[in-house]
């Protein structure tokens, strides 16, 4: 399976989902979680900081979403957790 990244429409292709995070951590800028102020890599980490760290409820209040938004977001953590390999993703982003 390929992954892309939907970053800004960055589009970059990847042949396993840990290059794909890895690619999101240093390619592209961080990001302040709105709820928190936390500084994380934009992409699958920040989405991951925000639906394990908050509510659904406090995520709907500081980026005005709707249902539809997390249900999206859900999804793709479940896809991407069901298929990622964390010590590969571990010893890829410890190297860069």
């Amino acid at each position: 399976m390929a992954w892309e990244c939907g970053i800004d429409g960055c589009g970059s292709v990847f042949e396993d989902v840990e290059s794909a995070i890895a690619h999101q951590a240093d390619a592209h800028e961080r990001r302040e979680c709105e709820i928190c102020g936390t500084v994380v890599p934009d992409g699958f980490l920040a989405i991951y900081h925000t639906f394990t760290n908050h509510s659904r409820a406090e995520y709907v209040r500081a980026y005005d979403a709707d249902s539809a938004a997390i249900r999206t977001r859900e999804k793709l953590l479940d896809d991407v957790t069901s298929a990622i390999d964390q010590e590969v993703l571990a010893e890829m982003l410890g190297s860069s």
